[in-house]
């Protein structure tokens, strides 16, 4: 076969990259499954809904209506990351815009559309994994302190060259949403909200929010982490934020892949929705979480503040922990479905943790408890956090989460009342239906122009 044979036009380059990228989501489980339109139903427009009243935290005060204000120049449909970043941009700075994600959009790719791997980012840098090894081995570096010098300024220069493609930043006033059909999702990007106020993100699916780089750090822990770097959604000093009908996953490239160097596991993914720095007024509903280890941090620090977040009919299967960790604010958990049973190599170490005085109130959410695992495993905490609630079913029996966690730990005991009342819980719902409802309504894929519910 001759070179120019191995040639594509640009046409059929962009429909391999795109083909590339839904098989992606196919073997994750993320691609969207739109349901079937009954005749005569009337079109709902998606691109500018807003949140209900009463709809958890993102609710109060002048509630979040992202882009609905957008004029026909800030109303972008998009189906590369280049035209996702540019329509992102567009001026003028708080203009209201709304941005519609068509199929699926490959995050690590140039502006041509080229694909780019791990590679490609450290070209140039000096940065080479065996070379980083060899100079930071504990036998020779030690464990008392963070990698410096030439392997590691190279490492931080390939990883900025990977954030510069594949973190996204969303301005207010915004709303990303997937268009009905598409398979919309974007994959390997990172969204982050940052010092934003109004922004709405729905019917997207993110799949292999993957760190080409993670920095090792002997002093995180008695044996050392290797941490990674990228969200796939990442919402920092921002308010009134609205995260609905989404479906996020490793998928293709589980955990179980990732190597082990200085004996600890090559961790190349981070968070899966991060709500930190003084975040307030969050809502976060019927999305799926599933094949990830730390899903849900709460919280960047002890030092946090405010923290107003509300975690509705959500599923979580899959998860290891953080479901979510919560530190310092006001957190409202309810009718979310847990399945605790291992999948793709990810198995339940906990689901919620209250921690650093946060509030946590979980009302009438249901695990699914896998057989090797019990109701005092359900939650954690360094002995500060609070979980109050009622109404919650583990295996179809009302279970005291909070009392069964406190009677097989002699210390680091959660307390059992807060000091808040939850007032804005649209949807709430006896938990006994929520295993059979979220199978159908959760995730990316299921909004569409039949009715746009959320459930």
């Amino acid at each position: 076969m001759s070179a120019s044979s191995h040639r594509r036009s640009p046409a059929r380059k962009r429909r391999v990259l795109i083909g590339a990228a839904t098989a992606s989501l196919v073997a994750a489980g993320l691609a969207a499954v739109p349901l079937t339109m009954s005749a005569g139903a009337a079109a709902v427009d998606l691109a500018h809904a807003v949140l209900p009243a009463n709809d958890g935290w993102a609710s109060s005060g002048t509630g979040t209506t992202g882009g609905r204000d957008a004029d026909v120049a800030h109303t972008f449909t998009v189906s590369t990351r280049a035209e996702l970043a540019k329509a992102l941009g567009a001026g003028p700075a708080g203009a209201p815009r709304i941005v519609q994600i068509k199929g699926a959009i490959d995050a690590n790719t140039d502006d041509s559309g080229k694909p780019l791997d791990c590679a490609d980012y450290a070209a140039g840098t000096g940065y080479s994994l065996n070379a980083y090894l060899k100079a930071y081995d504990p036998a020779t570096w030690g464990r008392s302190k963070l990698p410096s010098g030439a392997q590691e300024s190279a490492r931080a220069a390939a990883q900025a060259r990977q954030a510069a493609r594949v973190v996204l930043s969303v301005p207010s006033k915004t709303t990303i949403v997937g268009v009905p059909g598409t398979g919309a999702a974007i994959v390997g990007g990172s969204l982050q909200v940052s010092n934003a106020d109004n922004v709405i993100i729905r019917n997207l699916g993110f799949s292999d929010t993957r760190d080409c780089f993670p920095q090792w750090d002997p002093t995180d822990g008695s044996t050392g982490n290797w941490n990674s770097q990228y969200d796939a959604v990442s919402v920092r000093r921002s308010t009134h934020v609205w995260a609905d009908h989404n479906t996020f996953g490793d998928g293709p490239h589980y955990d179980s892949s990732n190597p082990t160097y200085f004996g600890r596991e090559y961790q190349v993914h981070d968070g899966a929705l991060d709500i930190t720095n003084a975040s307030d007024l969050v809502t976060v509903e019927y999305n799926r979480f599933t094949n990830h280890d730390k899903t849900m941090l709460i919280g960047s620090s002890d030092k946090d503040t405010k923290l107003r977040v509300t975690l509705h009919h959500n599923v979580f299967q899959g998860i290891v922990q953080r479901a979510p960790l919560a530190r310092v604010g006001q957190i409202h958990l309810y009718d979310n479905y847990y399945d605790t049973a291992t999948l793709n190599g990810y198995a339940h170490s906990y689901s919620i943790n209250s921690r650093a005085h946060a509030q946590v109130v979980a009302q009438n959410n249901y695990w699914a408890l896998s057989s090797n695992r019990k109701a005092s495993q359900l939650l954690s905490g360094d002995g500060t956090g609070a979980v109050a609630g009622s109404g919650n079913l583990v295996n179809g029996t009302a279970t005291d989460l909070v009392a069964a966690y406190n009677a097989e730990h002699s210390s680091k005991k959660i307390a059992t009342t807060v000091n808040w009342a939850p007032k804005l819980n649209a949807g709430l719902e006896p938990a006994s239906g929520l295993p059979a409802k979220l199978a159908k309504t959760a995730g990316a894929g299921v909004l569409n122009s039949v009715g746009g519910s959320t459930g």
